[in-house]
């Protein structure tokens, strides 16, 4: 078995980024988008859709902004690591290829892949951590 390689970003904040993502994840497409009634008077669908002002995509990417280079372009490869684009002996190879591509619309790529949430959960995995060593009871 190989060694595991070191992150920059810490697992607990790709757990909180996961969470996050988790949260944004299940939104649905906008099915009113010049709606301008009250969420209760529709039944509160609209909390449940995809606006661009949604506190959620806004936290998300906030989280995702807030980080350094270094843990922002980990964060990426952790994404495609999850996805299946390689495996933890590919590391160095996804994390050069994150660099690579790194730009300024980093949390605007992260929150564009479905499943973020569920690929970040299994790049944690591959590196030892569950996101659920980080949660904090209510």
């Amino acid at each position: 078995m190989s060694e595991i390689p070191e992150l920059t970003i810490s697992a607990e904040k790709v757990a909180a980024i996961l969470t996050k993502a988790r949260q944004f994840d299940v939104k649905d497409v906008v099915t009113d988008p010049d709606s301008g009634s009250n969420a209760s008077d529709d039944a509160m669908l609209s909390v449940l859709e995809d606006h661009a002002s949604d506190p959620s995509r806004t936290e998300l990417s906030a989280m995702i902004r807030a980080l350094n280079e270094d843990e922002q372009i980990d964060l990426v490869a952790l994404a495609w690591l999850g996805r299946g684009d390689g495996d933890i002996d590919d590391w160095q190879d996804l994390r050069r290829e994150a660099d690579r591509a790194h730009n300024r619309r980093t949390a605007q790529y992260l929150i564009g892949i479905p499943l973020l949430s569920d690929y970040l959960e299994e790049a944690l995995s591959q590196f030892g951590h569950s996101a659920e060593e980080f949660e904090r009871p209510v």
